[in-house]
């Protein structure tokens, strides 16, 4: 059987010699390889003239190729867009990088043989196409940095239909639908932003990335499975973000009219062999994306996704904090709590982001964001964490979270376990305001201090509450003196009913107040956690602080 197998690759030897003799015999009777010369770039800079010499704004150029003996061309235009294959030597190009910026654009033409040769010529070029409020949604502003997951409790999350429509109605998830698979939930999405307004995108994957099934041949050499499904593929490293004008042709109540590409290959999470997403719409906290994907047959797709900087509950349950138990009237009953017990951002199904400036009128210096850098889970401890610097106009960031329309009730004991941040000028609250703020406004509202706190003042706790005839200076409370209040974890707790709110310090009452119906104590309030800085209570701020976190291991309400 050995000779028999070494007849056999003498005889396959043989033949693809023989072939390679017959090959160089055919190309010297049909020509030989012929490599491309006198390249040539001509182009013209779409509105250039003398006012405008490097265009009119829009960032479009429009390129032809020329060269002896080509036949085919492809352009680099220097902008991270990778080769661009151009049959008949002409391309239309727009160049997104706002302001006037040079790129080299490379010529690369091909012979007979498969030769080639190329050429490079630089040129300007002015864009005004700059959408800094959705940079600033996306990363959450200059020097700053936003993680997104996917909102993956929300129906329609991941979704498919026609590209002559909006509407994913060939198939959309329902909530969770995508958490056996295994890792398209885990994977975070992060934007950043420079002091130059540019945005960089980075996904986090840990090297395992979900597929479409029709994308898997072509990029990984693997057949078809069948089904969507995560394979081992490497995403590391950060990439440009390039926007324009979208193409689409979705109208301004659909689209932001925005889109942005993601540059060397980088894409949101899922696999579907585009880089090139329409911003249909965006806030602070969510994103609706929509992408073209064409398949192997031509066919094309819109496909719909949707992104929350709330990081997905495990278990495909929303994490609302209800416990299904009905309150028994006595405040003995545990029907929500909010164990802090996913890490990540706090739980959409939960909390609200406040952002801004000045907090609702009280003179203070921070500016509140939905950074991770200053709000976020880890380890079963929410941490709010105030730092000096400069930030939209303020020299402090620090966050406000809220559970308005998330959770809001009438009456109950509410304990929060808590350990507040120190340094002089912070000012840590754990709060309600009555529900109907916006329609009546404050104090008319009503407001709970469940527990405050001053760095200039350390250990004092200020329970108080605020409303008609009684707010501001002249608020209705008390304090008690603790210890270690910045150091140690303490409970901070009110016992709410109809006939009465009373404050608590690990289980010491140390203020009360006989409820009634002329003060608006008696419908829904929701909670509010956050550290200002400085401000009408806070105080004079250290000019050596540097930052401080509040931490809170758990809120629970009992009926």
């Amino acid at each position: 059987m050995k000779n028999i197998t070494n007849i056999l690759y003498i005889s396959l030897a043989v033949l693809v010699f023989s072939s390679v003799l017959s090959c160089q015999k055919e190309d010297q009777e049909f020509g030989a390889i012929v490599t491309p010369t006198n390249l040539a770039i001509n182009f013209e800079i779409v509105g250039q003239d003398s006012a405008n010499p490097n265009g009119d704004g829009t960032g479009s150029v429009n390129f032809t190729a020329t060269a002896d003996n080509a036949i085919a061309y492809r352009f680099n235009f220097g902008d991270n867009t990778g080769n661009i294959v151009a049959p008949s030597g002409m391309s239309a190009h727009r160049f997104n990088q706002a302001g006037t910026n040079s790129y080299i654009v490379t010529l690369i033409a091909t012979g007979r043989g498969g030769v080639s040769s190329s050429t490079s010529v630089t040129i300007e070029v002015f864009s005004d196409f700059n959408p800094i409020d959705i940079k600033n949604f996306l990363s959450g502003g200059a020097l700053s940095t936003k993680t997104w997951y996917w909102n993956a409790s929300v129906p329609a999350h991941l979704g498919v239909g026609p590209i002559e429509t909006a509407d994913p109605s060939y198939y959309s998830a329902s909530p969770f639908e995508k958490e056996d698979v295994g890792c398209l939930y885990e994977d975070t999405m992060i934007f950043s932003q420079d002091d130059s307004e540019n945005i960089s995108f980075e996904l986090v994957n840990l090297g395992n990335t979900y597929f479409h099934r029709l994308e898997v041949q072509d990029e990984l050499g693997q057949p078809n499975p069948g089904e969507d499904t995560c394979y081992e593929y490497s995403t590391e490293g950060v990439n440009i973000v390039n926007f324009a004008p979208s193409t689409s042709g979705l109208d301004e109540a659909t689209s932001t009219q925005t889109s942005f590409s993601i540059q060397n290959g980088g894409f949101m999470s899922y696999f579907i062999g585009n880089n090139e997403y329409e911003i249909l719409s965006i806030t602070d906290s969510e994103m609706h994306l929509r992408v073209i994907q064409t398949e192997p047959s031509g066919n094309l797709l819109a496909w719909y996704e949707k992104f929350s900087t709330s990081l997905p509950i495990s278990g495909g349950g929303l994490c609302d904090g209800s416990t299904g138990d009905d309150g028994s009237g006595n405040n003995d009953v545990l029907v929500w709590a909010e164990e802090f017990d996913a890490d990540g951002a706090p739980c959409s199904d939960t909390w609200l982001y406040d952002i801004g400036a000045g907090g609702w009128g009280n003179n203070e210096s921070q500016y509140y964001t939905d950074r991770p850098e200053n709000v976020i889970v880890e380890n079963g401890l929410l941490k709010i964490k105030t730092l000096a610097e400069s930030f939209n106009g303020s020299d402090y960031t620090s966050a406000r979270i809220i559970s308005k329309t998330k959770f809001e009730f009438t009456y109950g004991k509410v304990i929060v376990r808590a350990k507040f941040p120190e340094g002089g000028g912070t000012w840590p609250a754990i709060w309600m305001l009555g529900a109907n703020f916006e329609v009546v406004s404050w104090p008319n509202c009503g407001e709970i201090d469940i527990a405050e706190h001053i760095g200039n003042e350390e250990n004092k706790i200020f329970g108080t509450l605020h409303y008609p005839g009684n707010s501001g200076g002249n608020a209705n409370g008390d304090t008690t003196i603790i210890s270690n209040a910045t150091s140690e974890f303490h409970d901070y707790e009110v016992q709410w009913t109809d006939s009465s709110i009373t404050f608590y310090v690990d289980g010491v009452e140390y203020h009360s107040f006989i409820n009634n119906s002329n003060v608006p104590f008696n419908q829904d309030f929701f909670l509010i956690l956050n550290t200002a800085m400085g401000g009408d209570l806070g105080g004079a701020i250290d000019p050596d602080f540097d930052q401080s976190t509040f931490e809170i291991d758990y809120i629970r309400v009992y009926q």
